[in-house]
């Protein structure tokens, strides 16, 4: 999909806001539409079917959160990715984000090109999605990627969320070698900032929990996973 031909809803309360970010994601390419409050989000978002959706949780009328339920209940929009804006230490807002079925967050402020790069790995998860399943199947191991949920023969894991993203990126195509950037862009997608060492951290504790043998480090290259 051509960048021209991505929509993005962008609502904030704050016009300065709407002003430097719409500019910054309309310079890249995107087609931005920009909105005030909760309900014009809603509102806009059943209008036009955005691919990306970035809300600010405070808002008049409606705030983020429930502006997020609403747009979850709309089934032309359950492909639509939906991300807060939200202040740095707000912990609470990520996960009533979360809870509302947003799947990621934007902490403010940023730096427009950070803001770029955030945007841009969002919208590769629609590439990612429509072309994975939402059951994958490797060996004995399956992945449920709806619930969150992963089988080993009979035993049932529940891994942390970063554990089974990287789990879920590694066995989407067993035998590749997903670069270390790669994974950091594709699982952290930016949010932090985070080095290597935090990659072969969640590679060991995958280890210990799925096996050591179905996880290959490529020196100076990244990860595999084989069977």
């Amino acid at each position: 999909m051509k960048k021209k031909d991505i929509k993005i809803l962008l609502v904030d309360d704050e016009p300065d806001i709407l002003e430097i970010v719409g500019y910054n994601l309309s310079n890249e390419g995107y087609q931005v539409i920009t909105g005030e409050n909760g309900a014009e989000a809603v509102k806009l978002a059943k209008k036009h079917k955005p691919h990306l959706v970035i809300l600010d949780v405070m808002m008049p009328e409606m705030d983020g959160i429930e502006a997020c339920e609403q747009l979850r209940q709309n089934q032309d929009l359950e492909d639509t990715i939906i991300t807060f804006f939200t202040a740095r230490g707000e912990d609470y807002s990520q996960m009533a984000g979360f809870d509302a079925g947003a799947d990621d967050y934007i902490t403010k402020p940023i730096k427009p090109k950070v803001l770029v790069s955030k945007v841009k790995a969002l919208l590769r998860r629609l590439k990612d999605d429509k072309a994975s399943e939402d059951i994958v199947k490797v060996g004995n191991i399956v992945i449920n990627r709806e619930e969150y949920k992963i089988l080993k023969g009979k035993e049932e894991l529940i891994l942390p969320r970063k554990e089974f993203e990287l789990l879920s990126l590694l066995a989407s195509k067993p035998g590749k070698v997903f670069k270390r950037e790669d994974i950091l862009d594709r699982v952290w997608g930016n949010e932090v900032v985070v080095g290597g060492r935090t990659i072969d951290v969640h590679i060991r504790k995958l280890r210990e929990k799925i096996g050591d043998k179905s996880f290959k480090t490529i020196k100076g290259v990244g990860y595999k996973f084989v069977i």
